[in-house]
């Protein structure tokens, strides 16, 4: 290894080291790596939340739900419990407001939901499900520690009671009690700063140990890198729509052409038709 290519080498782990030392459990590859199979940490944060004992049967990470759909979104649920009753929950960290938007949540929990029958089954045997959102801000500004939602029938303003339930934790709450302590633990950075022994102990793990942190330190490079290679696809793509388009124009400035008549002389596709006239009329 020649000495600039390892200079670069130490800079990119320097620069990795410095984002897990500031990664907490708001970050949703470490959180994910925390709640790996740990049911007594699930049911802690569970049972904070609704503030009774929940018993947790099963717990995953990342846990890839795919579209039917060709084309169709997939998700990945940061947790997915099921508790000993059979009712559902996905909790999911999210720092910024386009990833905690309310229809989000409306997603998830039809994601959900879409997945628990099977052929036959009567639609009265859907389980309870609960998309839980710690949202490391305010989300609707009024300090509260949880923000419930609900289907309300309007006319009478009696719960609809369907099953579906959505929850929004306010990751700027600091109130002096379980709640106000869970979400100072999500924020903090290193596990000697936690209230709770269960989560301090995850922290502790993949970011204070050498074995730990090599896991998130690799996680973090393969991310960086994918970042990186889809960036670079999508600047590559900007780049050829911003040349036909420029193309068009040119042939619609020194010819009578119309724009129809500028995209069939260039052979250009019906999508990228689509993509330039947006731009055209912009």
């Amino acid at each position: 290894m020649g000495e600039l290519e390892a200079s670069t080498s130490d800079k990119n782990q320097r620069d990795i080291n410095k984002i897990v030392d500031n990664m907490d459990l708001f970050d949703d590859d470490l959180m994910a790596l925390v709640f790996k199979k740990n049911i007594p940490a699930t049911e802690l944060v569970l049972s904070i939340i609704f503030g009774r004992k929940i018993t947790v049967k099963s717990v995953y990470t990342q846990d890839e739900m795919r579209s039917p759909e060709i084309g169709g979104r997939d998700i990945a649920l940061d947790i997915h419990a099921l508790d000993s009753d059979g009712t559902e929950f996905d909790v999911e960290v999210q720092g910024n407001s386009e990833g905690a938007h309310v229809r989000r949540t409306r997603f998830h929990s039809a994601v959900m939901d879409s997945r628990m029958l099977k052929e036959g089954d009567p639609f009265k045997a859907l389980k309870d499900s609960y998309v839980i959102f710690f949202y490391k801000h305010d989300k609707f500004g009024k300090e509260l520690p949880l923000y419930h939602v609900e289907r309300v029938v309007l006319e009478t303003d009696n719960l609809f009671n369907d099953g579906s339930h959505i929850i929004y934790v306010n990751g700027k709450y600091k109130g002096n009690d379980e709640i106000g302590r869970l979400i100072e633990d999500f924020h903090s950075k290193n596990a000697k700063n936690m209230h709770f022994k269960l989560l301090a102990d995850g922290l502790h793990h993949y970011k204070e140990t050498e074995k730990g942190r090599d896991i998130v330190c690799e996680k973090v490079e393969r991310y960086a890198k994918k970042y990186a290679k889809e960036y670079a696809k999508e600047r590559v793509e900007e780049n050829r729509i911003n040349t036909l388009t420029q193309n068009v124009k040119v042939l619609m400035k020194n010819t009578s052409f119309t724009m129809e008549q500028a995209f069939d002389s260039l052979e250009i596709s019906e999508t990228d038709r689509t993509i330039i006239s947006e731009q055209l009329q912009v």
